[in-house]
């Protein structure tokens, strides 16, 4: 193994470790721990349309901030297992299964999830969200 790969591994070790603590603070309803894995340049995209109340993209820590802030008041949590973790260079992707019920409806939200999160530094960069949407509106309207 040369130097090159160690460093790699190194990186790689670290995202993974990042970003596992991100989603347990996440698990936790715990927004300064969130906070404190987010880059300065962080930006978070998460599709769908506005009916949703916190599809957009947000750019900066204290935008991202308030993603994860109007997440965690506009549903409650009832599953959200990581079912996979896989690093290579500066991403990770997390794929798992979420369940969530929209307080404004008590409609359920059930669907799995691919989050493709991009570091540096060891911490988030970019975070996209991919999931069924439909749902989501569905549950939100």
């Amino acid at each position: 193994m040369n130097i090159s790969q160690k460093i790699g591994d190194t990186e790689i070790e670290r995202n993974l470790a990042a970003t596992k603590k991100l989603f347990a603070a996440f698990g936790a309803k715990d927004i300064p721990g969130i906070v404190k894995f987010l880059h300065p340049e962080i930006i978070i995209e998460f599709y769908g349309p506005p009916v949703i109340p916190y599809a957009g993209i947000y750019r900066g820590p204290e935008k991202c901030r308030g993603f994860f802030e109007r997440v965690l008041s506009s549903v409650e949590v009832c599953q959200f297992d990581a079912e996979e973790f896989i690093s290579e260079r500066d991403k990770v992707v997390v794929t798992g299964h979420l369940n969530l019920t929209a307080i404004a409806t008590g409609r359920t939200i059930d669907s799995d999830f691919v989050h493709v999160i991009t570091l540096k530094d060891g911490k988030w960069l970019r975070f996209r969200d991919f999931m069924n949407t439909a749902v989501a509106v569905a549950a939100f309207s």
